[in-house]
């Protein structure tokens, strides 16, 4: 009995929900998209404009999985992952803020660090999510966040001092939020249909 009164409040918050994450992710993509941009003008010289940019994005990654986390049409379950995220995302602004100033390949090394330890927590709460749909690019992201973080780290440790490689990267994750998005309008679709 109690695996099908989940089951049908699953069946009855996942349309709700997936066009929750619909939007979150297409306003995911635009952020990133412009981010990148910014970061790509300013990310050979060091100062208080790249310090900004490098501390907004993962305090946006915060927030956006907070949201994530508290929306009503959510389904029960687990969000440990999630909380990591958060968590583990304004430490890293934190920390941004202080290494940026430092140098830019302090930086880098601390926003390698922060792609393995935040895609892995993303690619778990991927893989539990995929009920709601969409979600296969949000596994493969948060698996490549994972080896890109470790190539920043190794750029890092060989004091390699360009940070331009991650507004790619945020290019690259931005373009994953478009997919998912995009997927999830075709299943919408196809359950309204």
């Amino acid at each position: 009995m109690t695996t099908s009164a989940t089951t049908a409040s699953d069946s009855s918050l996942a349309p709700a929900f997936s066009a929750a994450l619909r939007r979150l992710y297409f306003i995911r993509f635009a952020f990133a998209v412009v981010w990148a941009g910014l970061l790509f003008v300013t990310s050979t010289t060091a100062g208080a404009l790249l310090t900004v940019l490098l501390v907004v994005y993962p305090l946006f990654d915060a927030a956006a999985v907070l949201w994530q986390l508290r929306s009503p049409h959510r389904a029960p379950g687990p969000r440990a992952a999630e909380w990591v995220n958060v968590v583990v995302s304004a430490i890293v602004a934190v920390a941004l803020g202080v290494a940026s100033t430092m140098s830019i390949t302090a930086a880098l090394g601390v926003w390698g660090a922060w792609a393995v330890g935040s895609g892995i927590p993303q690619l778990v709460a991927a893989v539990r999510q995929r009920r709601a749909g969409g979600q296969v690019p949000q596994i493969l992201s948060g698996g490549i966040s994972v080896l890109a973080g470790a190539s920043f780290l190794a750029q890092a440790l060989q004091g390699n001092g360009s940070i331009v490689g991650v507004a790619g990267y945020a290019t690259l994750g931005g373009i994953f939020f478009l997919v998912s998005a995009i997927r999830l309008s075709i299943v919408l679709r196809k359950k309204a249909a």
